[in-house]
């Protein structure tokens, strides 16, 4: 099968999920997944599987990354702050949608091979730094949208602080690789709101920078 068609497959699966957000399937057709992915997996890139990536990171399978991107409701003007860069490949389908992303990696290695797939593909709208992701961004808030792509105890009170009154974050939660759950945290004037989506499973989300 080639990618293209590989493409369309996963597509119509992401569609069978629950994605009906065109804006999101758009951008995650316009993705090239395969530059996101080490070399021996590059012909597993439009499978729906989370792949690793090193460094005891993987890259989520593309029917979360659009759960998530469709449940944080980005809007093209918006300022969104991603915790945990990854291999950049939730960063790059979050830069086709919003105005500004600010995306904070603690593997120095990954974060410098997601830059460079960003440059590759031209995306000038994402900011990156090395940096504590559990502490958020402080000198960027308020944050319209923040997405956690590695797993909470609880939903961190840290980060519902830099998000502006009625703005959106998508964290998973869970101590467990066996009981971790999306949420969707909306600010409120008096704290926040949450409402559970669907179960998950992503690595710990760890305070502090590695030391790789």
């Amino acid at each position: 099968m080639n990618p293209d068609s590989r493409k369309i497959r996963l597509l119509l699966q992401l569609r069978r999920g629950g994605v009906t957000d065109t804006r999101v399937l758009a951008a995650m057709e316009r993705v090239p997944r395969e530059i996101f992915v080490p070399e021996p997996f590059r012909d597993r890139a439009y499978d729906n599987l989370a792949l690793p990536i090193g460094h005891h990171q993987t890259v989520s399978q593309p029917l979360v990354v659009a759960q998530m991107t469709q449940a944080l409701e980005v809007g093209e003007r918006m300022k969104v702050l991603e915790v945990g860069t990854g291999s950049g490949y939730q960063a790059a389908i979050l830069s086709k949608l919003c105005r500004r992303l600010y995306s904070i990696e603690r593997h120095r290695p990954l974060l410098a091979e997601a830059e460079k797939r960003f440059a590759q593909l031209k995306l000038t709208n994402i900011t990156t730094r090395v940096g504590d992701g559990t502490l958020g961004w402080p000198e960027q808030v308020p944050f319209e949208r923040i997405i956690v792509t590695a797993a909470a105890v609880d939903v961190p009170p840290v980060l519902v602080a830099q998000l502006t009154v009625g703005g959106v974050m998508v964290v998973p939660v869970g101590d467990d690789d066996d009981d971790q759950r999306l949420v969707r945290v909306l600010r409120t004037e008096d704290g926040a709101e949450t409402e559970d989506l669907n179960p998950v499973r992503f690595v710990p989300l760890v305070p502090g920078v590695a030391s790789d």
